[in-house]
Parts: structure tokens; C-alpha cells; sequence
């Protein structure tokens, strides 16, 4: 399957490096060639000598080689690779990634690079479980960068809990989904998708809008996440503080009858997913002037209801999607309003949240979630949107496996 690919593989500093040594070997087999690059750091567990033997090549490790950098070396191997690998894809390198920073070999081949890219994390589950790095690991994915692993399970440090490297059969096999795309099989392969995100602005006048505090980033994730499983995803956003996530249908809207209207359009699907934050209000006769300050006083602003999707969705008898998923932002009690939204509103399961101003979550970088069903109310622990994404995504596809 990866006969006459070339590999760029690009080793992190973390005592997970050693199988990188097993994963050069495994490539080979496959009837791939490797080209290492090893950081300053990952030489501190793998020594160039051991990953040249197996790679056959000379190893590459620093971005001011004379020889190398007179033909513009780095610009070179990034360009000659079928796909970049970078295991494992330590904190750091995932953060200069995301920043677009460029301060040795590594990260700027990561840069300089217009080939696809695929990450194996591993680091300490706080490290991965920390805003930061789930910020950066958003911002990845959003920019197309392809994710395998990390693994849960027992740390050298003694920890325990999301962050150990995939094993190298794992990353194999992603390195050749990534390379034979009619290969790659996701949970979600096959199955379309809708997913709302984002505030609706509802107009006053030309210059003026009624709107919420709602940045988009929950709806982002949730759309790499389900895309990164294989789903064809319909992405309907409304005007968001974060940049629309690649690889998807992206439809943009402003209001929440554009919003209605591309939900219709959208149909039939698979699952509808609703994070986005619809305002339940607009003016009922927005002006087509701006509206001045006046002797008479105050404008006097008539409102009317806007289109309740989820629960139109919901009570569809025809075409009703196999799976709806409504969202509730609650800023006092958040599971019992949250259980009768969901009755109310006809949907399968609800994920609340609580977005009190105490909580930060609101615009922020992390969520802390309770996902109600018939089955209850499941607490989550507070993490990263990503990893909420990733959890609710795989969710999904469990509840979908069959279903037809």
C-alpha cells in the first residue's frame, strides 16, 4: 500500500521516541522510504546514529547546515515528502505549528511545507488536557492538519489518562488511510452530517444587530471532529469569532431565518448537531435607514419570535434525521432546565452547559458538559472543546452503527 511513498518523519523530543525507531522499520516493510528529521530535544532519547541505521539515510537535525541549506535544503525536504509525520508531536511543536512560528529545523519545514501533515501526539495527560494545547490543537485541525492518537492509559511520570503515543501499528495505518484515501474508513464514513454554529445577528438597522457573546468554537470542533471520522459534514454558521473548518460544506449565514432556511436545504441527513446559539428574538421591521437620536425620544423597537429550529427539526414527520442533538446554554439549573428543554423541544439528546459569567465558558477555550438523553444526565469533566468534540463524535457514531 506505500510502495514508492515518501515519508518525512519528524521526531519530537519525549520518551515516546523510541517507537518511532519501530515505526521507521514498519514503514520500510510497507515498501515506504523515511526521511528522519530529529529535534534537539528527541535526541535526548533517540540517538541519530540508531535512526539513520534504520532509516538507511542520513539523519537531519539542524536548520543551518551548509551543506544542505546552499540548495535551500529545508525548503527542499518539505516539498519532496507524499506526507509529513511528526511523531511523536510533542506540546511545544503542536504550539509552534499553530502559531505559525519558525525557530528550527522542525518547525520550519512544518511551515515552509504544502503537504499534508499528520500528528501523533504524546505528553502528560495535563499538558494535553490544558486550554492551551486544546486551543492549538483546534486551531490544527481547522487548518486541515490530520490527528492519531493520543492513546489513554499509564504515563512514565505515573499518571494515567489521555496522552500516551499511538502505538506504531495505529500510526501505520493512518499514514495509509492518509495516503489511499479510498482506504480510509472512519466510524462516520458514509454519513451525512448537519452541524449549526455560531451567533445569528438580527438586524435593527444597516449598522445595527441583536447578538450574543456565542464565538462559534464548540460548533467549529464539532465539525473537524465528525469530518475527522469519515462524516460528510454541512457546516451552517452563523457570523463567528473563529475561521470555518476546512474539508467541510461551509454554508455562512447571518440571521436566524438564513439559518432556517439552510437547515432546510441541508435536509435529509444523517445526525443534526444544533451548537449554534440562535437569538429567540429579532426586530419585527428592521430598519432600511439607521436609526438617529431624536427629540421625541427613545426609538421604539417591536420584536417578534424567531423560527425554533431544533424543535422544528425535532417534530419533523418526515425526513426527521436519525439523530438530533440540541444544545443549552444555562446559567442556573443546568440539568433540570436542560432535561426540559430537551422534552420540549422533541430532540434525542441535549448537551448542556453552564455559561454562567463565572464559568468563563462562554467565548472561551473550554466547556464543561452534561449530555442528556433518556438515559439521564452524564456529567463530563470540564476539558478542551476539542476533546469535547472528539467525545460527542464518537458518541454519535456509536448511536449511529447501524442504523440506517
Amino acid at each position: 500500500m506505500l510502495a514508492g511513498k515518501k515519508i518525512l518523519l519528524i521526531i519530537g523530543g519525549g520518551i515516546a521516541a523510541y517507537k518511532s525507531l519501530e515505526l521507521i522499520r514498519r514503514l520500510q516493510d510497507q515498501g515506504a522510504s523515511v526521511t528522519p528529521v530529529l529535534t534537539r530535544a528527541g535526541e535526548e532519547f533517540v540517538t541519530p546514529l540508531s535512526v539513520s541505521a534504520l532509516a538507511g539515510v542520513a539523519v537531519h537535525r539542524d536548520l543551518f547546515d551548509l551543506t544542505s541549506e546552499a540548495e535551500m535544503g529545508h525548503i527542499q525536504l518539505s516539498r519532496s515528502a507524499d506526507l509529513v509525520v511528526v511523531a511523536p508531536a510533542t506540546a511545544d511543536l503542536m504550539a509552534k505549528m499553530a502559531q505559525g512560528l519558525a525557530n528550527d529545523l522542525a518547525s520550519t519545514l512544518l511551515l515552509a511545507t504544502d503537504t499534508k501533515v499528520l500528528l501523533a501526539p504524546a505528553m502528560n495527560v495535563r499538558m494535553w488536557e490544558h486550554a492551551a494545547t486544546q486551543r492549538n490543537i483546534k486551531t490544527l485541525r481547522g487548518d486541515g492538519v490530520g490527528f492519531v492518537g493520543p492513546n489513554e492509559g499509564g504515563m512514565a511520570c505515573g499518571e494515567f489518562g489521555p496522552g500516551r503515543l499511538a502505538e506504531p501499528a495505529e500510526i501505520l495505518a493512518a499514514i495509509t488511510a492518509e495516503l489511499n484515501p479510498q482506504t480510509k474508513v472512519g466510524r462516520l464514513a458514509g454519513r451525512r452530517i448537519l452541524v449549526t454554529s455560531g451567533p445569528t445577528h438580527e438586524p435593527i438597522d444597516p449598522v445595527r444587530y441583536i447578538a450574543n457573546r456565542s464565538s462559534g468554537a464548540q460548533g467549529t470542533a464539532l465539525a473537524c471532529a465528525l469530518r475527522d471520522e469519515g462524516a460528510e459534514v454541512v457546516f451552517v454558521t452563523g457570523p463567528a469569532e473563529v475561521p470555518s473548518p476546512k474539508g467541510v460544506e461551509v454554508i455562512a449565514v447571518q440571521s436566524a431565518l438564513e439559518m432556517e432556511a439552510a437547515v432546510q436545504a441541508a435536509l435529509p441527513v444523517d445526525a443534526g448537531v444544533f451548537a449554534a446559539a440562535v437569538a429567540d428574538w429579532r426586530v419585527a421591521s428592521a430598519s432600511d435607514r439607521k436609526l438617529k437620536k431624536s427629540k421625541d425620544g427613545l426609538p421604539v423597537l417591536e420584536f417578534a419570535e424567531n423560527p425554533d429550529i431544533l424543535k422544528t427539526v425535532s417534530r419533523m414527520t418526515e425526513g426527521r434525521p436519525p439523530l438530533v442533538v440540541g444544545f443549552a446554554a444555562e446559567t442556573n439549573d443546568v440539568v433540570e432546565n436542560a432535561t426540559a428543554k430537551r422534552l420540549r423541544k422533541g430532540c434525542d439528546w441535549i448537551v448542556a452547559n453552564d455559561v454562567s459569567p463565572a464559568t468563563g465558558i462562554m467565548g472561551g477555550q473550554e466547556n464543561a458538559v452534561i449530555l442528556i438523553s433518556d438515559q439521564g444526565a452524564e456529567e463530563w469533566p470540564r476539558m478542551g472543546k476539542a476533546e469535547v468534540a472528539t467525545r460527542l463524535a464518537a458518541r454519535i457514531a456509536t448511536a449511529l452503527k447501524g442504523a440506517h
